[in-house]
This record gives structure tokens, sequence and C-alpha cells, in this order.
């Protein structure tokens, strides 16, 4: 039986087909969005893994020569070094569409073309220890910048992944079975009304054929 009430309608069996077809192909649509989805979730997860192992390494090796310049110069000179950078930087956002996942797209801007200006300090008062650690994280910033970016891009699909993939399961085992079962249903209940009928129909043939046999005789009986 169904799982609601259905009237067994020729009409109401029209609009289940209709509705069946739409579940159908919505069902294969949402398929292929899933397949393609988890195609390039999957890559932003393998360029994660790679990113967070370059910055990884970057931050390690910045720490490492913050450590050795102030053990060399003392941190409160490290510190005073850095006190009045010379370099900014600016971080604009813009998102893009992918596969109706909205992903943000980061982009920085230096506010001077200078590569030199990354040094607050003099060269003479400070170790080469501090200037290859501040070179370090400025060469591993772009670095750091997309890896956020494809971070949240992954954790954006990973939940688009979860509702298509819900969605996809309500159709293949809930709406299009429930459909079919209902189509069955009406099919059936239409044949036997068909049925029914002709069988009626007959029984009322063979009643008038009787029906005039027997005024037949009873005409052929009259003396």
């Amino acid at each position: 039986m169904p799982s609601a009430q259905v009237n067994p309608t020729r009409m109401e069996l029209t609009r289940l087909k209709r509705k069946l077809v739409t579940a159908r192909r919505g069902h294969k649509l949402l398929k292929d969005k899933r397949d393609e989805l988890m195609r390039r979730f999957l890559e932003l997860v393998k360029e994660n893994k790679e990113l967070r192992k370059k910055v990884e390494i970057g931050i390690t090796g910045a720490n490492r020569n913050f450590a050795l310049a102030e053990a060399i110069s003392g941190g409160e000179a490290v510190k005073t070094a850095l006190l009045a950078p010379k370099q900014s930087v600016s971080v604009e956002t813009s998102y893009k569409n992918v596969m109706s996942v909205i992903v943000p797209e980061f982009d920085y801007k230096m506010r001077t073309a200078d590569k030199g200006d990354i040094y607050s300090y003099g060269f003479a008062a400070t170790s080469a220890d501090l200037d290859a650690a501040v070179s370090s994280l400025a060469e591993i910033f772009p670095d750091m910048l997309r890896l956020a970016e494809v971070e949240k891009a992954c954790s954006l699909m990973a939940a688009e992944i979860e509702k298509t993939r819900r969605r996809v399961n309500a159709l293949e085992h809930v709406m299009i079975p429930d459909y079919m079962q209902k189509i069955r249903y009406i099919s059936m209940k239409l044949d036997e009304n068909e049925r029914s009928t002709q069988i009626r129909l007959l029984k009322v043939k063979d009643m008038m054929i009787a029906k005039n046999l027997e005024a037949k005789h009873a005409k052929r009986a009259e003396p």
C-alpha cells in the first residue's frame, strides 16, 4: 500500500507520473552535482595538505631564526627592530560560485613595491638570523593566504556535499519509491475498475439477450 491515501483516478495517475519524471531528472542532476563537488573537494583537500606542510615548514624555520636572533641580539633588540615597520599589507576578499557554493578568494597588496621594505631596521644593528626570519615569513605569506582560502572552501564544499547527499538519498530511497508505489497502486485499482466495468457490461448484455429471447418465445406461444 502507498505511504499516504491516494485517489485512484486517471488525473492523479498522470500527475504522479509527471512528478516521478521530475524526481528522476532531479535525482540525476543532484548525483552529477554531488560527484563533481566530490571531485573538486578532493582536489582542494590535496592542495590543502601540500600547502599546510609548506606553511608549517616555513613558520617553523622562521620561529627558529627568530629564536636565534633573540639569542644573539637579545629579545628587546629584536622587538625594537620590528617596532616601526615600513611595509604593510591589505587583503581584499572576493567570491566565486563553485557548483552553487560561494567560496571566498583572497588577494593582497603591498603598500610599496620595494621588496626591501619588509626590513624595518638597519642591518648593522641586527643579526642575519632576523633577516632570514623576516624574509621567510614574507615568502610564506601568499601560501598562508591561499591556505586560508582553500580551508574555507573545503569547509563550505563539505557542507554542500552533505546537503546534496541527503537530497539524493531522499529522492532515491523515499520520494521515487513512494511515487512508483502510488502509481502501481492506482494502475492496479484502475485495472480492477475496468475489469469490473467490463464484467458488468457483459452481464447486462447477457440479461438483455435473455430478455429478448424470452420475448420472442412469448410471441411464438401466443395463439
